[in-house]
Order: C-alpha cells, then sequence, then structure tokens
C-alpha cells in the first residue's frame, strides 16, 4: 500500500459564516481563509477545505445540502504518487460508486507526537509525582477516518479494496466495512455503511491525545453551544474513545483517541450489526460544559 492516510477534505456547506465558527471551535487552525474558501489545518497539517455548494469549482456532490465533495490520500512521495497514477490510470481525481471524489497528492502532513497518556494501578506505576492532565479545550492532531454511506457496497469494497488496494480490518458482512489505507496503520481510514439510494457522510473523525483530551474538547464544544450527536463513548470494533457533534458539514464532526493498530498479524473478524457493538457505552445528549453533568433532552 503506498498511501499514508487522508491529507486533505473538502466540505461544501450552505453557511459560510457558521462553518467558519464551527472550525475555530473545533481547535483548527486558520491557515489562510477567504471569502470564497476556508482554509483550516491540524496540528498535522491535515487540511480541511470550506466552500459554498454552489461554487464551481467543487466536485460534484453526492448528497444534496452540505457534504463532503473530496477526500485526499495523500502518499509518501512524487515516486509513489506517479506509480500509484500509472495503477490507476489517471493523474486527476476519480469518484467511487456513490459519487464521492478521491484525490491523490505527495503528503504534507508532519509527524506530531501525541501527549504522553501515563496511567496509574495496582502494580503499576506510570505516573509519579504528576497530574494527569486536564484540557480546556482540544487541538485536533489529524484527520483519521471518514464515514460514509454507500450506495452499493460490494461496488464501493471493490473500489477502495480491489483499486486503491485497502484492507479489510473487519466488517459487518454485507452491511458495513472497516477500512485501512496502509499496513501497519490505525485500524481504519475509511468506514462504508450500506444504505441503498441515500448515499452520503455519516462523519468525518478528528484525532486527539488521549481520553482526557475527547472529554476537554467535548465540554468545551457544549459550553460554545454546539449540540453533542452522541458521545462520549467507547467503540468495543476499534476500541476508540469517542464523542459526536451536530455540523454544518452535512455529517457530524468527531473527536476520538486510543484506537488500534493494525500489522500483517491483524486478524479480521465479522460482527453482527447491533447496538453495542458500536459503543460499548455512551451518554445520550452529551456533558453540558458548565455543569459537567449529563446534558438531557426536554
Amino acid at each position: 500500500m503506498t498511501f499514508c492516510g487522508i491529507d486533505s477534505v473538502t466540505f461544501g456547506v450552505s453557511d459560510m459564516a457558521e462553518a467558519r465558527r464551527f472550525l475555530e471551535d473545533w481547535g483548527l487552525e486558520n491557515n489562510g481563509s477567504s471569502d470564497d474558501c476556508l482554509r483550516y489545518r491540524t496540528r498535522d497539517r491535515t487540511d480541511v477545505l470550506v466552500r459554498h455548494t454552489a461554487d464551481p469549482v467543487l466536485p460534484p456532490a453526492m448528497q444534496e445540502g452540505a457534504t463532503l465533495r473530496q477526500v485526499t490520500w495523500g502518499v509518501a512521495d512524487a515516486g509513489a504518487l506517479a506509480a500509484l497514477q500509472a495503477r490507476l490510470g489517471t493523474d486527476g481525481a476519480l469518484a467511487d460508486p456513490s459519487g464521492l471524489s478521491h484525490a491523490f497528492r505527495v503528503s504534507v502532513r508532519v509527524a506530531v507526537q501525541a501527549d504522553a497518556q501515563d496511567v496509574n494501578g495496582p502494580g503499576i506505576t506510570r505516573r509519579v509525582d504528576a497530574r494527569s492532565p486536564v484540557y480546556e479545550r482540544a487541538i485536533p492532531i489529524s484527520i483519521g477516518h471518514v464515514v460514509l454511506f454507500v450506495d452499493d457496497l460490494d461496488a464501493t469494497m471493490d473500489f477502495f479494496v480491489g483499486k486503491l488496494g485497502f484492507a479489510i480490518s473487519d466488517s459487518y458482512p454485507g452491511h458495513a466495512a472497516f477500512l485501512r489505507a496502509r499496513t501497519p496503520g490505525p485500524h481504519h481510514d475509511a468506514f462504508v455503511l450500506r444504505r441503498p439510494g441515500k448515499p452520503g457522510l455519516n462523519h468525518v473523525a478528528f484525532t486527539v491525545s488521549n481520553i482526557h483530551e475527547v472529554f476537554g474538547g467535548g465540554l468545551a464544544m457544549s459550553r460554545k453551544g454546539w449540540e453533542t450527536d452522541i458521545g462520549p463513548g467507547r467503540h468495543p470494533i476499534s476500541s476508540a474513545y469517542f464523542w459526536y457533534f451536530k455540523s454544518p458539514f452535512g455529517g457530524s464532526l468527531e473527536y476520538y483517541a486510543d484506537d488500534d493498530w493494525c500489522t500483517e498479524a491483524w486478524q479480521p473478524s465479522d460482527f453482527e450489526r447491533k447496538p453495542e457493538l458500536f459503543a460499548e457505552w455512551a451518554v445520550a445528549g452529551g456533558i453540558d460544559g458548565n455543569t459537567r453533568r449529563q446534558s438531557r433532552a426536554a
């Protein structure tokens, strides 16, 4: 596999001001935004680009309204990019079977090390004479994965696995699959879910250092008035801690940390599609950033 992971995402939105406010609150760095294109980036310089849905520069949309319009995958160097383009038969973007555009470039990401999370327990003392961190907000390290509703699961698997060369980490047979762009690598760079006739964006996930930053980032977003989709919680498949927020981008954005790392020795598993395999546990409605107590719907 030649990929380094997601290098950039591009959204089309109906409300540019609301999108800007969300990205500022989310903890991204403004990287030269203009009136017609918001340009933000994570700590490792993964790009987030946002244009109005009517902007002719954008690739075609896979669904109506605000949504993800393109994912750009990074490769290590110019030689890898040339080899990939020759194999794919294109030096431009490709559309997957649901209509989402996929582009490719030499990665501009830089190495960033997560903050240490030293955990103490009986017989194990890793944090000595120091308090565990408390985060007032999250500053995402990278974009870890995208989650897509797809019209034709078999055709989508042919695109990602057959054409791009992704590996299957785990799956819900006939329903969904977790796909990773490189090995060794994180549990998934894309998760695709079958939804015939209604393809679209489910969410885009941003990596943070540890569970404490998931909580700190989520509490900060709650204080700023953004609505939780679900979380905080923990996925039993991928092992990650998460917190999802509703966003102006047509799907949720997720903070997450501590996902599985897969080598050639990883053994993919097939799972039954049921709620307890989405979340080992999750807080309904999120946690209020001021009271630090569970938020409850009226």
